[in-house]
């Protein structure tokens, strides 16, 4: 070794650094290889699948997913990893140790590093930018599992379907579509459907209108056939099948999906899922319903009613199926789990609609901008910002708002409600949002990086400012005397200090 070297490892020198983020290096070596964390340079191929790599340990590392070797193994179970990182983090199963807490929910942590990642899911930070699309995320495995898709190598393959697929957790989070009945998706308004003529019956009524009428109440129907059901149990009831509906038998049968029922108003009712009808109307937003009491639990989303009270810690919710739901944090209940992460859930909508963070699948596009969602009820907003619709009214200032968590959030502004508790100093918010960004002030977190410079920032407000010294912008301009600033605040000072008193 180079005796300077040798000597910087007594002294702690570091003369060589970075130009990019200032930090320093013994070796002019390890500044190199530091580099790569700016450039992206991957100089170290793998051998046996050709991917590329900046270091050579995670070279190393990597061929042991070809070799099977994993030299690193637990001390008390004899569970064997690839990875040193990996055991480190398996031996907190045994030791049960989690010293650091999120002060948003409480959630324990075994490393600091875990703690910050899982706080940018409350601060919905996403610091990490794809430099292809404009797509950002909360973590740096994140983006570097995406920009997968911007390659057209896709090696895993669905075998029931033979679609492609970049990454294997996405083959993964797929197969659960083939476990289900197979649907058949509406591709104007995404409505699912069992069967292929019940989805060509649909489209007529984005296509052809609704050409059949009844000839006793001129209601109109997409298809000859819903309108025969309807003239059936609408228009004729017999006696004698009126008086089937006091036996309790179920004698009534859906003529389009075989099931029974023992009263003409049930199957009435029943069969609007068919055919589409929607006879109840909202005097508020003008939504349309397919029943009475789905219009009643919508109702309460503009009257702010919460009839429904949970006994163990009353909490009350709008909907009893929403009760029924929470009463399971209490029990403990939990029984699907995803077979990505192993997260459990409730019932399977809620699987089927976590598999998408996985997946990256977004299914629900808006019919103006072709904007793609992973959610219906995303989507139902989003339209909202091309409608102009804003059902959501502020009942004190009459501030409307197309989002009911806004109006919660902005409801706080009258009562002063302030529920977010900094654990660490106590202060308290009237935001979550407000709560995390304040929670940087602890941590010493700067997520916000100037791309110019390096310089690191608590929020983007901070970042936009600054970067304004870069760019030389000042649009802040004094009426007095036209001088211009690149903060507000400084205008006020030069207003205070030159043209008054």
């Amino acid at each position: 070794m180079n005796l300077s070297v040798q000597l910087r490892s007594h002294t702690g020198e570091k003369p060589f650094e970075c130009s990019v983020c200032a930090k320093t290096f013994p070796k002019s070596s390890c500044l190199r290889v530091h580099l790569r964390t700016h450039t992206g340079e991957k100089p170290l191929e793998c051998s046996v699948c050709h991917k590329m790599f900046s270091y050579r340990a995670s070279l190393r590392t990597h061929l042991r997913s070809h070799t099977g070797e994993k030299p690193f193994e637990c001390s008390m179970c004899q569970k064997a990893f690839a990875d040193s990182s990996r055991l480190r983090a398996h031996l907190i199963t045994h030791t049960g140790e989690l010293s650091f807490k999120c002060s948003v929910c409480q959630k324990m942590f075994a490393r600091a590093c875990y703690l910050r990642n899982h706080l940018r899911m409350h601060t919905r930070e996403k610091p990490f930018e794809c430099t292809v699309c404009p797509k950002a995320f909360t973590r740096v495995s994140q983006l570097h599992r995406h920009l997968a898709i911007h390659t057209v190598e896709k090696p895993f393959k669905c075998s029931v379907c033979q679609k492609m697929f970049s990454q294997s957790v996405h083959l993964r989070a797929h197969l659960p579509i083939h476990i289900r009945e197979e649907t058949f998706d509406c591709s104007v308004c995404a409505k699912t459907f069992s069967g292929p003529n019940d989805l060509k019956v649909h489209l007529r009524t984005h296509t052809w209108g609704e050409p059949f009428e009844c000839s006793v109440c001129h209601q109109t129907f997409s298809s000859s056939s819903y309108l025969r059901v309807h003239k059936k149990f609408s228009h004729s009831c017999s006696l004698r099948s009126h008086l089937l509906t006091h036996s309790g038998k179920k004698t009534l049968q859906c003529p389009f999906c075989q099931k029974m029922f023992a009263h003409y108003s049930n199957v009435k009712s029943h069969l609007r899922i068919h055919t589409g009808e929607k006879p109840y109307k909202c005097d508020e937003c003008q939504k349309m319903f397919s029943h009475k009491g789905t219009l009643r639990n919508h109702l309460r989303t503009h009257s702010g009613e919460k009839p429904f009270e949970c006994l163990v810690c009353q909490k009350t919710f709008s909907q009893s199926g929403h009760l029924q739901t929470h009463l399971r944090t209490h029990t403990g209940e939990k029984h699907i789990e995803c077979p990505v992460c192993a997260k459990t859930f409730f019932v399977p909508g809620e699987l089927r609609s976590h598999l998408r963070t996985h997946s990256g699948e977004k299914p629900f596009e808006c019919s103006v901008c072709h904007k793609m969602f992973s959610h219906r009820a995303n989507l139902r907003t989003h339209l909202r910002s091309h409608t102009g619709e804003k059902p959501f009214e502020c009942s004190m200032c009459q501030k409307a708002f197309a989002d009911s968590s806004k109006l919660r959030a902005h409801l706080r502004t009258h009562s002063g409600e302030k529920p977010f508790e900094c654990s660490v100093c106590h202060k308290m918010f009237s935001h979550r949002a407000s709560l995390l960004t304040h929670l940087r002030s602890h941590t010493g977190e700067k997520p916000f990086e100037c791309s110019v410079c390096g310089k690191t920032f608590r929020t983007s407000g901070h970042l936009r400012v600054h970067l304004r010294t870069h760019t030389g912008e000042k649009p802040f301009k004094c009426s007095v005397c036209e001088k211009m600033f690149s903060q507000n605040g400084h205008l006020r000072a030069h207003i205070r200090r030159s043209h008054t008193g």
